[in-house]
């Protein structure tokens, strides 16, 4: 009887130390060499130590219960029985908080169960530990060291380093057509990442907004003002209050993009183009005003599957998603047109890519007669017509990394032009 239980028992510690191998080795070699972060491909390497550890100790097991040829089988079993808990119960604990998959917290809760198990057998057949304050001491060094790689990788490092780059605009001298009915005007855009993070460019849009600014023969009265406060909460616009200048909304002259979509920019680069503006000569705006906008996605937080593709027009709603038909009938009072484009993402890390469903960005690029505007959204394949509420767009922005950069009101008056005529 004891012979058999003994085998079974063997047949346990061996089955969920080689299970916790290959496991540990086909997260930790992915995450070694593919991983976005420095911080990650650690906890890849830990993660193949581990594993080489476990390997390890099933076959000091099978030493230990056999042959017993080696004095110190049973504490090298015991070591790699003890990893194996360890590791299972991080693991365990990170799909419960952050995984999606009901498969994989089943998987490492039965071989946390069973390392505790294996573990305890192990301890039973009074192993012999040469130098114990020595091995407890080593135990608990690398039982910290673990934890803290761990606690970096998925508590610390993805809130700290909050970096965004920057975009200006600025304008050249506009220039006159050679019949002097027309003008241009040149407006250069430069976007610099300062920081030490890459990042997607996933849309872009400049556009420029003519406005009439005709002033009052006299000085305007409170209640005037108070009127165009209360037009701030109407429109992206906020005019100024003004003791002569009345100041109507303003309306797009032209809004294009200015960065290919899909394409990214690096740590410590520039990027820069320039757009051209035309106007007629007689163009009744007195100002115009440029904006240009990007939506970014850090390149440590997440990996774009190319190609970016166009989806959709809003106007043509066969594949659009259901908020936006919502909104179809708002849009076409405010004059508002979308244009959709999506795009598969991947995880960061080995262990998010297997236990997390699979994720898309969908990028929106609106265009109407109250201007223009880029944004992005990440959901799960089947939820892209949910419409997710504020804190979940905080946490979507911030896992992911999704950045919204605005330039803008950058304005000219036209006096100086129109007068040339």
């Amino acid at each position: 009887m004891r012979t058999w239980q003994s085998r079974v028992t063997l047949a346990v510690i061996v089955l969920v130390l080689l299970m916790t191998t290959l496991l540990l080795a086909k997260f930790g070699l992915a995450d070694f060499a593919h991983d976005l972060t420095f911080a990650g491909r650690l906890t890849g390497a830990v993660l193949l130590v581990v594993s080489f550890t476990t390997l390890v100790g099933a076959v000091a097991a099978l030493d230990q219960w056999i042959r017993q040829s080696f004095p110190y089988s049973g504490l090298v079993a015991l070591v790699g029985t003890f990893a194996a808990l360890l590791t299972n119960a991080m693991l365990l604990a990170q799909t419960l908080n952050d995984g999606e998959s009901v498969l994989y917290p089943a998987l490492f809760g039965v071989l946390m169960a069973g390392s505790a198990y294996a573990a305890f057998a192990v301890w039973r057949t009074s192993v012999v530990i040469p130098a114990p304050k020595r091995v407890a001491a080593a135990v608990i060094v690398s039982s910290v060291i673990a934890t803290a790689n761990f606690g970096y990788q998925n508590l610390f490092q993805p809130y700290q380093r909050q970096t965004q780059p920057l975009i200006t605009v600025s304008m050249g001298k506009p220039v006159l057509s050679k019949d002097r009915k027309a003008f241009a005007v040149p407006v250069d855009i430069t976007l610099r990442n300062h920081g030490d993070v890459g990042f997607y460019v996933l849309g872009t849009e400049f556009h420029a907004m003519g406005q009439q600014v005709p002033l009052s023969p006299k000085d305007r009265l409170r209640q005037q003002w108070r009127a165009d406060a209360e037009q701030w909460r109407k429109s992206s616009e906020w005019n100024p209050l003004s003791r002569r200048e009345m100041h109507q909304p303003g309306e797009l002259v032209e809004a294009k993009p200015w960065m290919l979509s899909g394409n990214w920019v690096e740590s410590n680069d520039t990027y820069a183009t320039r757009m051209v503006v035309q106007f007629p000569i007689n163009t009744p705006y007195d100002q115009v005003a440029f904006y240009a906008t990007a939506s970014l996605a850090r390149k440590d937080r997440l990996v774009l599957e190319p190609p970016l593709n166009f989806l959709a027009y809003s106007w043509r709603s066969a594949k659009v998603p259901g908020w936006v038909k919502k909104q179809l009938k708002k849009q076409e009072k405010s004059g508002l047109d979308t244009l959709l484009y999506r795009a598969r993402v991947h995880e960061n890390n080995a262990l998010d890519e297997h236990t997390r469903d699979p994720r898309f960005i969908t990028v929106y690029w609106q265009f109407g007669t109250p201007g223009a505007s880029v944004h992005s959204s990440i959901t799960r394949r089947g939820e892209e017509n949910r419409i997710p509420n504020p804190e979940e767009d905080r946490e979507v922005s911030s896992r992911y990394g999704l950045i919204d950069l605005v330039t803008g009101p950058v304005e000219r008056t036209l006096w100086d032009i129109k007068s040339q005529r």
